[in-house]
């Protein structure tokens, strides 16, 4: 009798060992999911501009000079003067952070041919070091 107590307390300490075990990798996949959904940009996507009659389809990126595609929910991103598509920012990318830097919403196209205006974003929104976490239009 004395060794199925012993037998079932031990039995009792390797469960809990094996539960805590179990839960804490449990946390760990939750927090790794978690990091994992903050690879997107977390800003607000209006619908459409009633002015010039487009949808709010993208952001431009002065720092990175890079778009956001929020239909196709892809980046378009410059490498070595190439674009490329990217569905996230490279990790370290120009030591860029979506989440404070400044981004443009571009309220005047809303067709698949953004990048044939980069060079007019480009010179109307230089980037600047200066700017915290300012959302501003192509309208300011």
């Amino acid at each position: 009798m004395k060794i199925m107590k012993v037998m079932n307390h031990k039995s009792i300490e390797i469960m809990k060992i094996i539960k805590t075990v179990i839960l804490l990798l449990i946390l760990i996949e939750v927090n790794s999911v978690k990091a994992q959904e903050y690879d997107r940009p977390r800003l607000p996507i209006p619908n459409y501009n009633p002015i010039t009659n487009c949808q709010l389809r993208y952001y431009y990126y002065p720092n990175i000079q890079a778009y956001f595609d929020t239909q196709k929910n892809i980046y378009y991103l410059r490498e070595n003067g190439e674009w490329k598509i990217a569905d996230d920012i490279p990790s370290g990318f120009m030591g860029y952070s979506i989440y404070n830097k400044t981004n443009l919403i571009i309220e005047d196209y809303d067709d698949d041919l953004i990048l044939q205006f980069f060079p007019i974003h480009k010179k109307l929104y230089p980037y600047t070091t200066k700017t915290k976490l300012k959302q501003i239009t192509s309208t300011d």
